[in-house]
Formats: structure tokens, C-alpha cells, sequence
């Protein structure tokens, strides 16, 4: 599902250069469950961009889905995104003006699928995630962990190769926290595969792999890949 060989990141200001990332190797198999951990400044969130094909300017292979980034050019890779990718965020990015479905459907608009399919497709997402009585409640309708769901469901509404969860219950209470954790935990284990960037040690319990970043570095890897 992902392979990456030889990731070296940097960051040049005039004479300085920081060497964000260093000669990082990483496979993640399909249907893995895998934490990114590391403290502030560790390079965690750097290789989680590098991973959602957000930032290109690397050296090294990273291989998605079968599909080498590194030679995409640049006005496709916003269409690999889109396909590959389900991105889940700390702050939800949900537009308040929408509905939770038609926020749902924003990706498959993108992908240019009829207004009809569309629309099944979003309500039988968010009814997997819960959230079939919410279809119509806008965000400012919806506790935080609701919210949450529903941008899991948006993430996962165009089937992508992957879930990319940056820090996801980092706005929510404790108990909103244990629901999003368990549900990630659930779609894992109907075949999702899912990566997690976070710095909270307790979401390390609900991974079947934790990966450990620090000062650009691999230090620890609790798979066997």
C-alpha cells in the first residue's frame, strides 16, 4: 500500500537548511492499523504531508497505491489526493453552511459522479459511521465528536487506498475520543487501512503498529515491516 525508501526532507532558508527528515524507510501493508508518534519537532507531521501527497519536494521513492509520487506532475497530484487519500483533521474542515450529507458528498462532486449516486453514496456512509439521523444537521448542530464522523465519512466517501488522520481527537473530550477511536478501529477491521499522526501516548493503544519519530528519525517501529 505505501512504500518509502530513502526519505530525506529539507527545509532551506538562504544559508540555513534544517534536515527535516532523514534516509526514512517505511512499509505499511493494506489493512494496517498504524500510529505516527513522535514530540513536537520530531517530523512526524513534516512525513505525514509527504504521506497525503501534500508536500512533493523530497528526496527519496514513495510509492501509493502502486502509483510512484515522486513522477506525478504537479497538476495531477490534487487527483490522486482525492482518489487515494481520506483525510481526517483536528479541526474537522467542515463548511458550516452545509449539511453534514452534502458535506459528505463535496469529494464525489470533485470526482464528477451524478447528483442522484452522489447523494446514496453519502447517506449510506454516514449511516455507517452513525450518524443516519444527522443527515441533515448543519456543524453548528453537531457535538465535536459527531463532527468528527462526519468528516471520517467524508474521508472515506470516495473508497481511498488510505484513512490520514492528522491528531483527529485532539478537539474532543475523553469519551468523544474512545467513540472516534473505536470507530477508526472498526473500519480497520473491516479492511481500512489507517494511519494516525499523533503526540498523545494514550491513541497508541487502539494501533496494531506504532511508529516513532524523533529529530527526523525513525527510532522505533512496533511492526514487523
Amino acid at each position: 500500500m505505501i512504500e518509502i525508501k530513502s526519505l530525506n526532507k529539507y527545509y532551506r532558508n538562504g544559508d540555513l537548511e534544517l534536515h527535516a527528515l532523514k534516509n526514512v524507510d517505511v512499509r505499511i501493508l493494506k489493512g494496517e492499523f498504524v500510529a505516527i508518534m513522535g514530540s513536537s519537532g520530531s517530523g512526524k507531521s513534516t512525513f505525514m504531508n509527504v504521506l497525503g501527497c501534500l508536500d512533493k519536494n523530497f528526496d527519496g521513492v514513495y510509492i501509493l497505491d502502486s502509483i510512484n509520487i515522486e513522477k506525478i506532475v504537479e497538476k495531477n497530484i490534487s487527483r490522486i489526493r482525492n482518489e487515494k487519500i481520506g483525510f481526517v483533521f483536528q479541526a474537522f474542515n467542515l463548511l458550516p453552511s452545509l449539511t453534514a450529507i452534502e458535506n459528505v458528498e463535496l469529494p464525489l462532486i470533485y470526482s464528477g459522479m451524478e447528483v442522484k449516486q452522489r447523494r446514496e453514496k453519502a447517506k449510506s456512509v454516514l449511516e455507517k459511521v452513525g450518524l443516519g439521523d444527522r443527515l441533515n444537521h448543519k456543524p453548528n448542530e453537531l457535538s465535536g465528536g459527531q463532527k468528527q464522523r462526519v468528516a471520517i465519512a467524508r474521508a472515506l466517501v470516495n473508497d481511498p487506498a488510505i484513512i490520514l488522520a492528522d491528531e483527529p481527537t485532539g478537539n474532543l473530550d475523553s469519551h468523544s475520543e474512545e467513540e472516534i477511536m473505536k470507530l477508526f478501529m472498526e473500519l480497520n477491521s473491516s479492511g481500512t487501512t489507517v494511519v494516525i499522526v499523533s503526540h498523545e501516548p494514550e491513541i497508541a493503544k487502539y494501533c496494531k503498529r506504532i511508529i516513532v519519530f524523533k529529530d527526523g528519525e525513525v527510532i522505533s517501529d512496533g511492526g514487523s515491516n
